[in-house]
Parts: structure tokens; sequence; C-alpha cells
């Protein structure tokens, strides 16, 4: 066998082993501890898993609609897509924390594999399995895979449309599963709506550059689809502009929201999201535990610095090849192509690192494109082992303190020990008992741990801001959310309050009170 033949075996062998090193890498952080780590539960993901065992066990959601395109949850809406796909899970495993955050991590360890994909296709290998690297070891990511958040699937099913679509240039049938994928990315996330449709059309163009693209049985099933797609979402909109009534077809439904936040998209706005963002993107972090943890930032300040260089390198090669090449490939400028749309919504509305993730999987790219051509200027690997070993010295710092603080840190952002509370409530309550909940933790967790019938909710509950954008609740069920415990206490009741909470008048009254993580829990000594 030649000398040739070896090294090129021997760099596939590498690449190979470093693939499932990095995929197994990628999949531990994201799987150990997983569903105790957070502790606890969000209330946004609450409410998600709560709807998706609504519509699994009744077919209907917490408002009544069969399967709508969109939940009005908090008054406001939700997107419906991540509920949707822990239905069968909860079918499987029944309602818990960890069941319903399955499809965040699945989707999250499919998007290291086509990030590498999508790397591959354009450049090469290295820049595959750089790129795969370092969205596995990012906080920003890892946090993201281990929550049921349901807007942070936007980034997955980007990354898919994306993913297919460049492999759509070579294949045009892969065009269909892209518009498949941009269709579902239009679930994740509404704030993403104005973002998609430029995307598509940036990708489009740049494929009839290319001459990557034509008319034919493929890209006119793909339009359709995504017509198809997108229209119930069309639908939405018209019927929230109140040009058309509710629409209930017992399979589907199309609800008017009780409150329709569209006045948070503004041209006005511009110069303050801006700044937002940048010092979002500049400081790492948007103050909030569930976003970022302490120090360690989105995604390390190395990153930044890629970022810009790879920024660069787009610009000027671009420039570069056009003049020396009639047809020039410039695959660099799908990388830009992303980064503009996200960039694009971060103008339109003010955000925090889970309304801007759309941007974060770009900027990463343009990262891993721009060490690739310092690294080729260069013309040495050896910056490449040394980024990669910053890299991996930086995850393992937050690895190490996330694993082991992380609960305690945000324990009060995930209510840690309400569900317990609630247990315990539980198995002390009667028929006559009324159980009153600090309205803290939000209505959706008291329905998550209750697994209320949703008939007995939607004919119970009480509003206490409605119509709302937020709305709480007074009361549903046997729930109470509305009370004095300094002046009408009920000896019947049952308290569960926030710790800290001054108890001393029930313990007067005669209550016993066993404390459970963040709450309190009052039971009358009869």
């Amino acid at each position: 066998m030649s000398n040739m033949k070896q090294k090129i075996i021997s760099k596939t062998n590498l690449a190979g082993l470093l693939f499932i090193v990095i995929v197994a890498l990628g999949v531990f952080v994201r799987v150990y501890k997983f569903g105790s780590l957070p502790e606890g539960i969000n209330q946004d993901e609450a409410y998600a898993g709560y709807e998706a065992y609504s519509l699994l066990k009744y077919g209907k959601d917490s408002y009544g609609y069969s399967f709508p395109v969109y939940f009005i949850a908090w008054g406001s809406g939700m997107n419906v897509l991540e509920s949707y796909l822990m239905i069968p899970f909860i079918a499987m495993f029944g309602l818990s924390t960890w069941v319903i955050r399955l499809p965040q991590l699945i989707m999250a360890v499919i998007t290291l594999i086509m990030c590498y994909l999508v790397m591959k296709h354009l450049f090469n290998e290295k820049a595959g399995l750089l790129a795969m690297f370092i969205l596995a070891v990012v906080p920003w990511h890892i946090m993201l895979s281990r929550w049921a958040l349901e807007s942070n699937l936007a980034p997955a099913f980007l990354m898919a449309g994306f993913c297919f679509f460049v492999k759509g240039m070579d294949k045009q049938v892969y065009y269909i599963v892209s518009a498949v994928m941009y269709g579902l990315s239009l679930y994740a996330y509404a704030t993403i709506w104005p973002f998609v449709p430029l995307i598509i059309f940036l990708e489009i163009v740049y494929a009839i550059y290319r001459k990557k693209i034509r008319v034919d049985k493929y890209t006119i099933t793909s339009f359709i689809v995504l017509f198809i797609m997108a229209l119930p979402l069309l639908l939405f909109l018209l019927v929230n502009k109140g040009y058309i009534d509710e629409i209930k077809l017992g399979f589907i439904s199309v609800p008017k929201l009780l409150y329709m936040r569209s006045g948070e998209i503004s041209l006005k706005n511009i110069p303050g999201n801006f700044k937002n963002i940048c010092n979002i993107m500049v400081q790492q972090t948007d103050g909030l535990i569930t976003n970022v943890y302490n120090d360690y930032g989105i995604f390390f300040r190395i990153t930044l610095i890629l970022s810009a260089a790879g920024m660069f390198f787009i610009i000027f090669n671009t420039i570069k090849e056009i003049k020396e090449e009639k047809n020039a490939s410039i695959p660099q400028l799908l990388l830009l192509i992303q980064f503009i749309g996200g960039f694009f919504l971060t103008l339109l509305v003010q955000v925090n690192v889970n309304r801007a993730n759309s941007i974060m999987i770009p900027v990463i790219l343009i990262a891993v494109y721009g060490l690739c051509e310092i690294t080729s200027l260069l013309k040495s690997g050896l910056l490449l082992w040394v980024v990669a070993a910053v890299y991996f010295i930086l995850s393992a710092n937050f690895a190490q303190a996330y694993f082991k603080n992380y609960n305690n840190d945000a324990g009060y952002a995930f209510s840690v020990g309400f569900e317990e509370a609630m247990q315990f409530a539980k198995e002390n309550s009667n028929d006559n008992s009324t159980v009153y909940v600090t309205p803290s933790v939000s209505q959706s967790r008291v329905m998550f741990y209750s697994k209320i019938p949703v008939d007995k909710y939607i004919n119970t509950v009480v509003y206490n801001n409605y119509p709302g954008a937020f709305m709480g609740t007074d009361s549903f069920g046997e729930f109470c959310m509305d009370f004095d415990i300094y002046n009408n206490i009920d000896t019947e009741g049952i308290y569960i309050l926030d710790a800290g909470t001054d108890i001393s008048v029930l313990i007067q009254a005669g209550f016993e009170t066993s404390q459970y993580g963040y709450y309190t829990v009052a039971i009358h000594k009869h």
C-alpha cells in the first residue's frame, strides 16, 4: 500500500474517531443527570407539558380547542410544536419532567450532527468536526438541551431546514425535506415568522446564482409543502387581526388570542434593540439564570473573536472570489445568510438569549469558518488543536460548576420542592380540602403536577386579569391562589406557601408545617 493511501486511510480513521468522541461528549453533557438538572420545572415547560397531556388524554387544550395551531395558554399565546412532540413520549412513559424534556434533548443532539454535515458539505471534514465540537461544549446549547422551553426548539429546526437546503443543491429532492423543516420551525417559535421567509428567499437567490436550483417537480412540491404548512398560521393571523372568525374543525383549531402582542415588533425600536443585542453578545449574558449561568456566558468570548474574524473573511473572500471567478461557489455566503436572518430578528424585537436563539448557531459556524481561514493562512493545524483545547478547558470549568451548583443557584427559577409539596398535599387532602397555593409558582405548575382533568379546569378556572397578555388564576378545581392567611384561615385547607413566609398565624391556629425546597406546606392538626 502506498504512503499516500495510508495517509488517507489514517486521516479517515482519525476523522471517524473524532466524530464518535465528539458525539459521545455532546450526548454525555446533555444526558448526565437529565431530568433532575435543572431540578424542578419552569412555568413555560410546565404549561407545554400540561397541554400535551391534555391533548393526548382529552383531545383538547386548556381552553377547549382541539389540536390548535397556537395555544392561548397565558392569554397571549404559546408555540405548539414542543407540546406535539411531547405527546408520544407522554403516551409511552406518562407525564413527568424528564419525559417532556426528551424532544428538546433529542433535537439538540441531532443539531450537533447537522452542524457537522453542513460545514463538511460546504467546506471540509475539519470544519464539520470543529463546528460539532464547539456546539457540543458551549454553555448555551448544553443548557438549552436540558429543559423544555418551547421556543428553544427553533434553532434545531432552522438548522435542519438549512442542512437539507444545502443537500438539496446537489439532489433536489432534499428541498422538500428542507421545506418541511422550515415549515415546522414556524410552530416552534412565533417570533421567527419574519425571519424564515427572509432566509429562504436569500438561500434561493444563492442557489439561483450557483445554478443549483431549477423549476421541477421537487421545487414545485417544496413550495406547495411550505405553503400548506404555513397556511394554518396565515389563517391564525387573519383570525387575530379580526378578518375572519375562529376556525374549529375537530382535528385542528385556529383560536383567537385574548391578547395579541404584535405591538412588540416595531421599526422604531431598532436602535434600542441593536444596543440590546450588542450588550448581550459582548457581556455574554442576559441576566437570566435559565439561559446563562454565572460568568460562563453564552458560548465563551473566544467565539466572538473568531466570529469577527470569520465575518471579515466572509466579506474579503467573497469579493475576491467573485472578482477572480465569474461563477464562484462562495459557500461562506450561506453562513452569512443565516446570520443576517437572525440579526434582522434581533432588531425587530427586544430580545434575551432565548429570544435571540436563531442567531447563536450562525455565530458559531462563522467562528469556525474564521478559525479555518486563519489556520489556512498560517499553514499549520496546531492552532486548531490549541483552540479546541481552550474550548475543552472552558467547557470543563463550566460543566463542573453547572453539574455541582446549578440546582442550588437556579432552584427558585424552577420552583424546586413544589412537586414534593404538591404530592404531600395530595396525600393528606380529602374531598372537602381546598389547597391554597402561593401564586408565585403560577397555575401551570399546579396544572402539571395535579394532572387536573381539562374539563374540570375549564369549568372552574377564575382568572385574575382576564383578558390579558400574561394571565394568572385566582382558583381552579380544588386549588386557590387568592387567599389571605392573616385575616381568613381555613382550618380544613392545606397551604403551600413560599419558604420564608411568616406563618406564625397558621402555627398559632394549630397547623403543622413541612419544608420542601423553596416551599412550606401547612396542614391543620385535627
